[in-house]
């Protein structure tokens, strides 16, 4: 598989906090990969850069051979990176399937004008528009909420709504900020098997996840971080054993008994 994504010694600094320190991977098209860590690790800084809202302090990030890291988000959604956010980031008040139909922007040829004095051709376009967002609710299993408020919905339901929205941009690269996080141990089987769904509808997905069972269950590859730097990158069952992941996660304690029992 050719590579879609390359972040190139990427640093990010916060005054005198390093979030991010000279960090590199890839990211093959068509594949899932997950990044995990421990809380501060850098993860969501990670994508807040590759999505535009961050610029990097040093290093580059790639999109399919060109340079992005100093682009803006709405540029970058054009290019094909949508992301989801760790914290839901749906309108309120908006219905699900406006919700939807926001994500649609960056490929609506309509403009600001144009939609406020209902010039020829809006109205077939936001017939478009809205149907193309009902297909994506079907997809994410919400079809029979399009009408509701997206307050009104159960979290976790809430979570496939804005799935459906940065899928509404069209995107080659799709970001999952915690896709599992509030969910119960029902729904986070179902939103792995949409993230799946996604990956075999041609897209590629970098998901930050907490949930060891959902991360090892649907990743091609792994990347842990720890303050900001890559210590191990691989297949899930070879990153499970590495010996610096044991370290991170189960302790140092952990770490130097299994070293002694091997």
């Amino acid at each position: 598989m050719s590579t879609i994504l390359q972040a190139i010694s990427l640093r990010k600094n916060f005054g005198g906090v390093v979030a991010l320190d000279d960090l590199s991977f890839e990211v093959r098209a068509g594949e899932i990969k997950s990044i995990i860590g421990p809380n501060g690790a850098g993860k969501t800084t990670l994508f807040n850069i590759i999505s535009g809202i961050y610029r990097p302090s040093s290093g580059r990030v790639r999109f399919e051979g060109k340079d992005v890291a100093l682009l803006p988000p709405h540029v970058i959604a054009r290019k094909g990176i949508s992301r989801t956010f760790q914290n839901l980031q749906l309108f309120a008040n908006m219905t699900v399937l406006e919700n939807v139909m926001v994500g649609r922007h960056p490929r609506t040829r309509v403009g600001f004008w144009r939609s406020i004095v209902r010039f020829p051709g809006v109205r077939r376009e936001e017939r478009l528009t809205a149907r193309a967002a009902k297909e994506l609710l079907d997809l994410v299993g919400l079809a029979d909420n399009a009408h509701r408020a997206a307050a009104t919905l159960p979290f976790g339901k809430q979570r496939l709504a804005e799935i459906a929205r940065a899928l509404a941009t069209e995107p080659k690269l799709l970001l999952l900020d915690e896709p599992a996080s509030g969910l119960n141990v029902r729904e986070t089987e179902q939103a792995g098997r949409l993230i799946q769904k996604i990956r075999d509808m041609g897209k590629t997905v970098l998901v930050v996840e907490h949930d060891m069972s959902l991360v090892m269950g649907i990743s091609e590859e792994v990347l842990v971080l720890d303050h900001g730097r890559r210590i191990a990158e691989g297949p899930p069952r070879e990153v499970q054993k590495h010996p610096e992941v044991l370290r991170v996660y189960l302790g140092e304690d952990f770490h130097n008994a299994a070293s002694a029992e091997s």
